[in-house]
């Protein structure tokens, strides 16, 4: 178990790449600040254990900064605050990316979560798609509902302007396999936004934009 403490609300971001986002609608509101050039330092707080669980995982094997604080209808239940939190993390990508130049763009992993494994791809396209091939053996995980995962995701890959496929390989666990989607969707992060040293300030596209 990790036991590193978790950083001071006022920790500042890493230098760098970064961005915040406030989104308030009539069922959640959230405050998200996100450091794409850290080191891996999250708090997160969404209300929802496990999806707090793997934001976590996510914020730490994307290497990226994370503060996430979410107030939800969660009497009614958690799709709302998972979906909304979502979108929040992907207008916070679009925006700490900006114009794309310079990045790699194409990122994938492949990662194993004991009997589980899930391949993520990402292309920082600027057009938004999800494919998403996960099947869970049950319809919950903890109290959280196992498809509200891929809610997650699409709103995550629409507001970042990316195209995401997810694709289970194996696995009858669903801790490990929600699990192992999160971690190789960071990692895929992680590669494909970082910066090109090859590429100098150029975007990555015969099409000069992206």
């Amino acid at each position: 178990m990790d036991t590193a403490p978790a950083p001071s609300k006022s920790a500042p971001l890493a230098p760098g790449r970064s961005a915040h986002v406030h989104r308030v609608t009539g069922e959640t509101t959230i405050s998200l600040t996100l450091g794409l050039d850290g080191s891996g330092r999250t708090r997160i707080a969404t209300g929802i254990g496990f999806l707090d669980h793997m934001l976590t995982a996510l914020g730490r094997h994307a290497l990226f900064d994370l503060e996430i604080e979410a107030q939800g209808d969660l009497h009614v239940d958690f799709h709302h605050t998972t979906e909304d939190t979502g979108i929040a993390l992907g207008q916070a990508i679009a925006r700490a990316i900006g114009d794309k130049r310079g990045i790699r763009r194409y990122g994938q992993a492949l990662v194993p979560m004991d009997e589980a494994l899930v391949e993520a791809a990402i292309d920082i396209s600027g057009r938004s798609f999800l494919v998403w091939d996960v099947r869970f053996p049950r319809d919950k995980v903890g109290e959280m509902d196992t498809e509200l995962f891929e809610e997650f995701f699409r709103g995550f890959a629409s507001n970042a302007g990316l195209a995401l496929h997810v694709t289970q390989k194996a696995g009858s666990n669903n801790h490990h396999i929600a699990e192992a989607c999160f971690k190789a969707v960071a990692r895929a992060l992680r590669m494909s936004s970082e910066p090109d040293p090859r590429a100098a300030e150029a975007i990555p596209s015969t099409k000069g934009v992206l």
